[in-house]
């Protein structure tokens, strides 16, 4: 039987970071889904992938952030928050070191989220539709 490459556990604690990287995630986690010790992991994912778990996981949630910075109006504490960081503050610190501006700037520099909403056709025909009947059969107690 042949044995599994270790990179192959490796991807598992990646998929993992890229699928949940909203949760509280720590290397701990990350190196239990790999099956290996939390130094080990570590030591392997760097020479692996060419950076640490937990900048992997920064950087994940950092380009999440950095889309919902440009597709909607939450607040960067709203977004912060979403993207499974506790602090504004060191959120803002590290996206303005991987973006080279901070999470205001970044979100100036695109249109307006609302120009991005669409509003499905159903929708559209249901509001549109005249909410005054002029025809007789939608009077109340008419006959049938």
């Amino acid at each position: 039987m042949a044995s599994v490459p270790p990179a192959r556990h490796l991807l598992r604690a990646k998929d993992l970071a890229d699928a949940r990287y909203f949760e509280n995630l720590t290397v701990a986690d990350l190196a239990r889904a790999a099956g290996l010790s939390r130094a080990h992991f570590s030591d392997q994912f760097r020479r692996v992938f060419g950076e640490s778990p937990h900048a992997y996981l920064l950087t994940r949630r950092l380009e999440r952030a950095a889309a919902l910075l440009r597709t909607t109006d939450n607040s960067v504490a709203d977004i912060c928050v979403a993207v499974g960081l506790q602090s504004v503050g060191s959120f803002t610190t590290s996206f303005t070191r991987t973006f080279g501006m901070p999470p205001t700037a970044y979100r100036a520099k695109f249109p307006p989220a609302a120009t991005y909403a669409r509003v499905p056709a159903c929708v559209v025909r249901f509001y549109s539709r005249p909410q005054h009947r002029t025809f007789r059969e939608d009077a109340a107690g008419a006959p049938d």
